[in-house]
């Protein structure tokens, strides 16, 4: 994985035309190891869109080790001798393991085995067919519009241009935030993207607090938000893209937004720490199958160098 890096420091900015502005422990990503203070005063009048600055006093300059954030006119750092790579974005599907607490896990099982297969072919020759059996919200999965509503898009009808090779962007949720807003939104760019929701949520899959009520999701203000920016898909690393607690009422704004609008919805992410804020392609690509709404994914983004 590349090293991302960012600086934290203080700054005094002064306008030309009078007045100033002061920040305190702001941070930005760099693209390096090394930033001066002449080339972080200019990283942050863009990153702010700053006009009519004459000066900018940088303080207090620390560098941090820690994913970028998206920080404007900050190239993502290539890795050596690479063009490009994959990064797998699923959770792995074993036989048993649940993905969304109250669903059954899925049952793998031979059909036929290598052993029964051998009285089948020539000498040398076996194979083996295996049968899964299973609902379709499992592991990493993507919902199609007939997954909220009777007449919406299936499996089948929803378009490749939805679901294929966009260009994604990923929004960091802080720590401890559960519910994202429009106001956590409104600094993204989405329109004709993959909008990925990265709030840490992954590293709980498969154990009982997965499901916890407190799991962070997107509200019906932050959907409509997208829904207007024209995201193309969103996806999110938690176990439901809505609230799910009591208090929501068994409400599902998110889902209904978005759905609504044809907007697919990728649930049950992982890694989404590795990607960069943007610079990749996202694709998570179902089976084509009529008459289903949901069904697992092969999720993953190619970073080129």
């Amino acid at each position: 994985m590349v090293e991302q890096w960012r600086v934290r420091f203080d700054a005094e900015v002064r306008f030309v035309n009078g007045g100033g502005l002061t920040v305190h422990g702001f941070r930005l990503d760099i693209p390096g190891t090394g930033i001066t203070d002449e080339e972080l005063a200019a990283l942050l009048v863009r990153h702010l869109g700053l006009l009519m600055v004459g000066e900018v006093r940088i303080t207090g300059k620390e560098l941090i080790r820690e994913p970028h954030k998206g920080g404007r006119g900050v190239a993502t750092a290539a890795e050596p001798g690479r063009r490009s790579r994959l990064i797998e974005l699923s959770h792995v599907i074993r036989d048993g393991v649940v993905s969304y607490p109250g669903l059954p896990g899925p049952r793998i099982v031979e059909w036929l085995s290598r052993e029964a297969s051998r009285q089948r072919y020539a000498a040398g020759t076996e194979f083996q067919i295996g049968e899964i059996t299973m609902i379709g919200n499992t592991g990493t999965y993507v919902d199609a519009p007939s997954h909220r509503f009777a007449d919406g898009a299936d499996l089948a009808g929803v378009p490749l241009d939805r679901l294929a090779d966009l260009p994604g962007v990923v929004v960091r949720v802080p720590p401890g935030v559960r519910a994202v807003d429009r106001l956590l939104l409104a600094p993204y760019e989405v329109a004709g993207r993959a909008v990925l929701l990265h709030t840490g949520w992954d590293t709980r899959f498969g154990s009982p607090g997965y499901g916890a009520p407190e799991h962070p999701h997107l509200t019906g203000d932050g959907a409509s938000w997208l829904v207007e920016g024209g995201a193309a898909l969103v996806g999110i690393d938690s176990v439901n893209i809505d609230d799910t607690s009591a208090a929501a009422g068994g409400a599902r704004p998110a889902h209904t937004a978005l759905l609504a609008a044809g907007i697919p919805i990728v649930e049950h992410l992982r890694g989404l720490d590795s990607l960069p804020p943007e610079g990749f392609r996202f694709t998570a690509v179902p089976p084509l199958v009529e008459g289903m709404a949901s069904f697992p994914v092969r999720a993953y983004a190619r970073l080129d160098g």
